[in-house]
Order: structure tokens, then C-alpha cells, then sequence
């Protein structure tokens, strides 16, 4: 079987500052990856090298067996375009970058009109479909500031999932929320999970990731330190990982 996302001896500098070092992450299809550790550690970085957000400064990014990173020396496989890869990879980020001007039912609309094609009127139908998904129905004719910030990043998961990716990416999704809204996006992102996506979360809600984490990875500056299954939370072979497991649980 084809990985979903094979990354191989990623590094990433910004100026003489690495950020990544020497990283591996392989992602099979319909496997839910949780990336934790510290602030800084690398995270967010990682994660938007999946889709060239952030572009390797050396190191492969290969989706579903096309490179579409710098590639490594003598590698063979085919390489993709950049607008092929995020048509595979949709992306839900801590802001919802929603647009302020457009309802909730067009924000979900305006990416499969401009970027599939679809017509204006089966847009909207099937952005209906994807809202009732999430448990918005009765809001797809209110605008992001008649929505709470947790409806908001239900709204932005609806516009990710109405692109029918492959893979699904979640940049710390629930930080920017206050307390009490954290549970409804939580529970938006394991319905996604229930459906069978593949899916690479980067997040500091531990309990969530010992719920839906097939594969734990955790990271200290710009390095994996440790990875496994649900058994990391509680029998962590690294130090560094207990101290912070500890630490936040």
C-alpha cells in the first residue's frame, strides 16, 4: 500500500536558524497521526511541509508516492505540481480565515466554484451538505461575526472537507478558542476521524490525542524525540517525553 504522506530527512532553516532537523514521519492512508510537544519544537513547521506551505530546505515530501519536495539524491519517483498536492491535502489552521464578506454557506461555496469549477447553485448545494455535516445547517445564511469562534472553525473544517482531500491537516485548531467552544471543534475533528480520513494534527489537547492518536509523535526542538502508539502517554521510553507528558496531562 501506497504511504499517504512519506516525509524523509526533512531539515527546514530560516536564515542560519534550523528549525527542523533530520526528520522522518510516514503517514499510511486512514491513519490519524498527533504531532505534541513544546512550544517552538517544530510542530507547525512539520505539518505545512506536508502541503509546501513551508517549503524543505532539503528532504522529500512524497503524497501517495509523488515527490513533491526537493527530493532526495537518486530518487525516481514522479514529481508533482504544487496546485496537485493541496487538491489532495485540505488544511485547517489555528486563525479560520474565513471571509468577513461571505455567509457561512458561500465561505464553504467560493473555494469549489473557483478552484473546481462547480457552478454557483451546485456549490452552495453541496456546501449544504457538507455544513450539516459539521451541525451548522441552521447557520449557513449567518456571516463569521454573527458566529462564535468554535462555529467559525467548524465552518473552516466544512470548506477543507468540501474539496474531498485525501489527507487533512489541523494546525492546532482549537488555540485560539476560548475554553468552553474547545469540545464542539474536538468533536467536529472525530467525526472526521470516524469517516475513515486520514488525518496529521498538531495540538496541545492530550486527552485528544490518546483518544484518536494511532500514531503520537513528539517533538523537541525541531527534532522527533519519540513516537508510538496510545501506550506513549502512559509507558513514554524518553525522558524528555514523560517530563512534558507529565507535565500536561
Amino acid at each position: 500500500m501506497t504511504d499517504a504522506v512519506r516525509l524523509t530527512s526533512i531539515h527546514k532553516s530560516f536564515g542560519s536558524q534550523e528549525v527542523l532537523c533530520d526528520v522522518d514521519l510516514v503517514v499510511s492512508p486512514g491513519e490519524h497521526v498527533v504531532i505534541f510537544g513544546p512550544s517552538g519544537s517544530g510542530k507547525s513547521t512539520l505539518l505545512r511541509t506536508i502541503n509546501l506551505l513551508e517549503r524543505p530546505t532539503s528532504g522529500s515530501v512524497c503524497v501517495f508516492g509523488t515527490e513533491y519536495g526537493p527530493g532526495l539524491p537518486g530518487a525516481t519517483e514522479r514529481r508533482g505540481a504544487v496546485i496537485e498536492l493541496r487538491r489532495q491535502v485540505g488544511m485547517v489552521f489555528q486563525q479560520f480565515n474565513l471571509f468577513p464578506h461571505l455567509n457561512a454557506l458561500d465561505n464553504v461555496a467560493v473555494g469549489l466554484h473557483r478552484a473546481k469549477g462547480m457552478g454557483k447553485r451546485e456549490a452552495r448545494e453541496r456546501s449544504a451538505v457538507e455544513l450539516r455535516q459539521v451541525g451548522l445547517l441552521a447557520h449557513v445564511h449567518k456571516y463569521p461575526n454573527q458566529l462564535s469562534g468554535g462555529q467559525q472553525q467548524r465552518v473552516a473544517i466544512a470548506r477543507a472537507l468540501a474539496m474531498d482531500p485525501k489527507v487533512m491537516l489541523f494546525d492546532e485548531p482549537t488555540s485560539a478558542l476560548d475554553p468552553e467552544l474547545v469540545g464542539e471543534v474536538l468533536a467536529t475533528m472525530r467525526q472526521v476521524a470516524e469517516l475513515g480520513m486520514t488525518m496529521v494534527v498538531v495540538t496541545h489537547e492530550m486527552r485528544f490525542a490518546k483518544e484518536v492518536g494511532d500514531l503520537n509523535v513528539f517533538m523537541s526542538e525541531g527534532c522527533v524525540i519519540e513516537r508510538g502508539g496510545r501506550e506513549i502517554f502512559t509507558d513514554a521510553s524518553v525522558e524528555r517525553t514523560r517530563r512534558f507528558i507529565e507535565a500536561v496531562l
